[in-house]
């Protein structure tokens, strides 16, 4: 009774922590960005910036959770979704936005390693469904924090956004602090800290020799490229094309939901049919929909891009995690996952540095096309490597 409690209390603080994070997050961090006088290459580092939080810090907060208790780490993650937001509205300099935005980021940094690390020690015998629907519920944020965010923006401006988004964080706080997880506490003396990381330096050690993992994360990180522009730069191209920041928001919300309810199927499909056809398919259609937005103004037609790159972004995700898992070995598999989540970290946070660059020195319709191509490039490099190693023989 206890596990499951603490089960429902977790999943709930995800739902309300990531609406939160997502509400600063698209459209507003952009919008308000550039309200403050920020040029598209600034733009980019901002809405970066958090991403890069995790790329440093998501692999040493696990292993520090591994040693003094998930609930530690769990706690400080709560208290950088609540408060933060509250910040925002007192921010009038880009440097002080950028180093909210950093301080922001160890939110999903610490949080996020820690839940699904604690969601799995909640049910060892159902990992898989147990973890599915705790990360279900996170992307929920996905789908109702940009469109709250968006609305509240259009009617009542940005501070009311943020506090909003602020309370949302302090629900989730609050309900964690009344949460008692059914965890064993580690029991790890002072070499614990050397111990953890030496098996992660052997793992991540022998994931890298791995082509065939590498190639899948750098390939997925191509896709996040793309994503991440969009998250950067959506807003302000849907703006300019006379869309208010509700209806922008409602193109993230439309995108994350059609990726939500679209991964699910294209697993099972990826199980028949095989992986690298659907991914070189995936980044196909997100390479399609996305150099296709720079040219339309029109809300429905954007919706239907935002739905059709969604779309991509599920076929691609769901068979490029299922193909490093199949390329992984079983004691080395949480390290493969991890690696692709690193790389695609990287990948996501250099989608805005790179628009940002492209669109300040060329146009949104050019910087677009080059993204998409980039998609198209990875998918052949992916292609012919994966053929190559699949035709060396087996040791």
């Amino acid at each position: 009774m206890t596990t499951s409690r603490s089960f429902i209390l977790i999943c709930t603080v995800g739902i309300f922590s990531f609406i939160s994070y997502n509400m600063v997050r698209m459209p507003a961090l952009s919008l308000f960005a550039e309200s403050l006088g920020a040029s598209p290459e600034r733009i980019g580092l901002i809405v970066s910036v958090s991403t890069l939080t995790g790329v440093l810090l998501k692999l040493p907060s696990g292993a520090l959770s591994d040693i003094y208790g998930r609930r530690l780490l769990l706690k400080i993650g709560v208290v950088a979704f609540g408060l933060p937001p509250f910040l925002y509205p007192f921010i009038t300099d880009l440097d002080a936005l950028t180093a909210l935005r950093f301080l922001h980021g160890l939110a999903t940094a610490i949080f996020a390693p820690s839940a699904l690390a604690t969601v799995a020690e909640l049910y060892r015998e159902r990992r898989g469904a147990a973890l599915g629907t705790y990360t279900a519920c996170t992307q929920s944020g996905s789908l109702l924090g940009p469109f709250l965010g968006g609305y509240l923006i259009h009617a009542a401006g940005f501070s009311t956004a943020f506090i909003t988004s602020g309370i949302f964080g302090c629900i989730g706080m609050l309900l964690f602090y009344s949460l008692h997880l059914d965890v064993a506490v580690p029991q790890r003396k002072d070499q614990g800290m050397t111990v953890v990381l030496s098996e992660m330096w052997k793992g991540f050690a022998a994931v890298a020799k791995n082509r065939k993992v590498l190639i899948t994360s750098v390939t997925d990180a191509a896709k996040m490229i793309a994503n991440g522009a969009l998250m950067a730069f959506l807003p302000l191209y849907g703006v300019s094309a006379g869309l208010n920041p509700g209806e922008v928001g409602l193109l993230f919300t439309v995108q994350a939901g059609t990726s939500f309810f679209s991964k699910p199927i294209m697993g099972r499909v990826s199980d028949r049919v095989g992986r690298q056809p659907l991914i070189i398919l995936g980044l196909c259609i997100c390479a399609g929909t996305f150099v296709c937005i720079p040219f339309v103004s029109l809300f429905p037609i954007l919706l239907m891009l935002s739905a059709g790159f969604g779309f991509g972004e599920a076929v691609v995700s769901s068979s490029s995690s299922a193909l490093v898992a199949d390329s992984s070995e079983f004691k080395r598999l949480g390290a493969g996952m991890g690696m692709q989540g690193t790389i695609m970290d990287i990948g996501h946070a250099s989608g805005p540095l790179l628009a940002g660059l492209l669109i300040a020195n060329l146009s949104y319709s050019t910087a677009f096309a080059i993204i998409a191509g980039i998609q198209l490039l990875a998918a052949g490099v992916f292609w012919v490597t994966i053929k190559r190693l699949e035709a060396l023989p087996s040791r």
